[in-house]
């Protein structure tokens, strides 16, 4: 069975994006980059919505507009990952992606129900609040940068009933914190 993971940049009141929706915060350093390369490099999948998944689109053409070896090194992990965007507006994608049939719930149920391992990460807010809910990620990995956004979207949502979690890694780069949880 897969692993679902909710992975992201997170401010030190919670937020993964200010009440602009600014991200801009979160631009990792080099170090940070080379440990994003490796956790990107073990995922076997990724669920996204339409604004992540648009946002993601730059990666697809990374070698005609970046120079930085981390990010071309990324850019080319990125691409291989299947991905599954969740969309009620898009009627096409782009690069090794393909428009939910389901709702995000039957489509993780599905995933988690497939034989094997892997690591399939859930890419934005809306998407993740709709899996925690139903109890289905099974880790969450943050990235505390040091800003306080004063609002904005929170990395967890408000959820029908405590969610105990169990510390598995922890990791300091220069300015950020990394703590990796699992579900109990």
């Amino acid at each position: 069975m897969p692993t679902l993971i909710y992975s992201m940049s997170v401010s030190l009141d919670g937020h993964i994006a200010g009440p602009d929706g600014a991200i801009d915060w979160a631009a990792p350093d080099e170090e940070l980059m080379r440990f994003h390369n490796e956790q990107t490099r073990e995922l076997t999948g990724h669920l996204s919505g339409r604004g992540l998944y648009e946002d993601m689109l730059g990666w697809e053409t990374a070698e005609q507009t970046r120079t930085d070896p981390q990010e071309l090194e990324f850019a080319r992990i990125w691409k291989a990952i299947p991905k599954v965007v969740f969309s009620s507006t898009l009627t096409t994608v782009e690069g090794n992606a393909r428009l939910a049939r389901n709702g995000v719930v039957e489509e993780a149920v599905a995933l988690k129900n497939q034989p094997g391992g892997g690591l399939v990460s859930v890419g934005g807010a809306g998407l993740a609040a709709a899996l925690a809910e139903q109890d289905l990620i099974d880790e969450y990995r943050l990235f505390f940068n040091p800003v306080v956004l004063g609002g904005g979207v929170p990395f967890f949502p408000s959820l029908p009933k405590r969610l105990d979690l169990e510390l598995a890694e922890t990791r300091t780069f220069s300015q950020v914190v990394y703590l990796r949880y699992r579900r109990r």
